[in-house]
């Protein structure tokens, strides 16, 4: 947390993908949410994901979570059940009646097997006044294009991509909620400022240092990659929880010789 309030980050996100939020359990996630809302103290905005493919699990959880240091909710798409277009409406639409947080709603078919098609999603964004915004993690630029073109004023599109967070960014988007940009979040924060600003060159400069080390930490699945850049970096260890292992010997050293040898500055 210190970490990354100290090296730019605008808003932290707790019990997302990368924090294996399929394996925590719900006691786990009190601790969780009443730990960081301490450290944290109120410096940055805090964004908590709550979702599922239990529609009314997801709504009872929201109505039983203490959400006082919450700013926002970030709720991924049923997974699993792979519903309509319709099915993921309704879904959210009785997500958004019950919640008390603005709702950032969680596009990511990777994993749910399901894509949210942009016409939903600005439906969603039209009809409901809490849903403000869309984490787009479909690694599909012409999705984010369609979405910059027909979206609400105010509405937010947030790259779920690192890969494209920054062409994103250029083409209209808000930002990026990372993966890499936990390991390196000055240099990737100081990226995704300079693309707002429209500071193409000086953008594309810190996005070409960093393209082999978003690689990388994908290669073997996310969040085992991104544990091993901080592992390299002594912040945290590499354990993760079974379904995930912790990356290969051979990709862990991989991600070592790259961390070895960046240049930025970390005054670690």
């Amino acid at each position: 947390v210190e970490y990354n309030i100290e090296n730019g980050t605008d808003y932290l996100v707790l019990n997302g993908t990368t924090a294996e939020s399929a394996t925590i359990t719900k006691e786990e996630k009190i601790e969780i949410i009443k730990f960081i809302g301490e450290v944290n103290n109120g410096r940055l905005p805090l964004v908590l994901g709550v979702g599922g493919n239990n529609t009314q699990a997801v709504i009872n959880e929201l109505e039983v979570l203490d959400l006082s240091n919450i700013d926002a909710i970030l709720s991924v798409a049923p997974y699993y059940s792979k519903p309509t277009q319709e099915g993921f409406y309704q879904h959210f639409k009785a997500v958004s009646e019950v919640s008390t947080k603005p709702i950032i709603l969680y596009n990511v078919p990777g994993r749910t097997a399901k894509n949210m098609l942009p016409e939903t999603t600005l439906r969603l964004a039209k009809d409901f006044d809490n849903i403000i915004g869309v984490k787009e993690a479909g690694n599909n630029q012409q999705q984010y294009y369609q979405l910059l073109k027909s979206k609400p004023e105010g509405f937010l599109v947030i790259s779920g991509d690192d890969d494209l967070a920054l062409g994103t960014v250029l083409a209209g988007g808000a930002g990026v909620i990372s993966v890499i940009g936990q390991g390196f979040p000055r240099d990737f924060s100081t990226m995704i400022r300079l693309g707002l600003e429209g500071k193409n060159r000086e953008a594309y400069e810190i996005h070409y240092k960093l393209m082999d080390i978003i690689e990388l930490i994908f290669e073997e699945n996310n969040p085992a990659g991104i544990k091993s850049v901080l592992k390299k970096l002594d912040i945290t260890g590499n354990d993760v929880r079974l379904p995930l292992v912790q990356a290969t010997e051979s990709l862990q050293n991989r991600i070592n010789n790259f961390v070895d040898n960046l240049y930025f500055e970390y005054n670690r």
